[in-house]
């Protein structure tokens, strides 16, 4: 399916039908990290066009600074047999640190209890228990199979820019997330992957100037899995937000 680069169904100046509102709400709303997937492909055109539609982001002084890897087939399965294999390996694993903090060196409330309650929601719908170090090392190595997704993203961005083209790119990973969603496809956006950056970086055959931001799963989620069924919290918009009016 391939979509026009102008249709009526948005116009840039004319208010939104209450339908097409629906549909945007819908698809940000029914967003979900996604940790099972079937193994139904998805046809490139269709990645194609979710990157292009996600490349409507914003970016300071429109540079762009996005760069995507697509993965599927033997490429996927590579890149996921050798990072596999290191998280098999204790010893080997010891060895790689993240190049960059995606979280902070010391935690405080409300985000440690956030955290906490994610991960023990998780694992009890997994029926794993909180001594069962084992088997939450066995989910979290998952992550490096993209959770069976067919297709596996990778993100890099150049080392010369700066914070605010990270917010921009965060920006781009969420138009690709509702983009999927408008599709009826899922995506599971994966930091886990930044602890492994010298080995994606050789896999992927980076250029020295390109750095790792983050991997991300897109495929069809499996309706049967347990682990789907997760539904994170959010706080309500008064806890987050000050209305300052006089």
């Amino acid at each position: 399916m391939t979509f026009p680069e102008r249709t009526d169904l948005v116009t840039l100046f004319d208010p939104p039908t209450e339908a097409q509102t629906a549909a945007v709400d819908a698809a940000i709303l029914s967003r979900r990290s996604m940790r099972a997937f079937l193994p139904t492909p998805v046809p490139r055109e269709i990645v194609e066009d979710i990157l292009r539609v996600a490349s409507r982001a914003p970016s300071g002084t429109n540079i762009q600074p996005w760069q995507v890897h697509v993965l599927t087939g033997a490429a996927r399965q590579r890149l996921c047999d050798r990072i596999g294999a290191i998280y098999a390996n204790p010893v080997e694993l010891a060895a790689h640190e993240r190049e960059y903090d995606y979280y902070p060196k010391e935690w405080a409330p409300p985000y440690l209890d956030r955290r906490r309650k994610v991960g023990w929601d998780l694992y009890g719908l997994l029926g794993l228990a909180k001594t069962d170090k084992a088997g939450m090392h066995a989910q979290h190595g998952r992550n490096f199979r993209f959770f069976d997704a067919p297709v596996g993203l990778i993100f890099s961005i150049d080392r010369v820019l700066q914070v605010g083209s990270w917010l921009d790119y965060g920006m781009f990973l969420q138009n690709i997330m509702v983009a999927a969603r408008a599709r009826g496809l899922h995506t599971c956006p994966q930091a886990a992957f930044t602890q492994f950056h010298r080995v994606i970086a050789e896999e992927l055959a980076f250029r020295p100037e390109q750095m790792l931001v983050c991997g991300m799963a897109l495929g069809y989620a499996d309706p049967t899995a347990v682990e789907n069924s997760l539904e994170t919290e959010r706080a309500p918009v008064s806890e987050f937000t000050r209305f300052l009016e006089d």
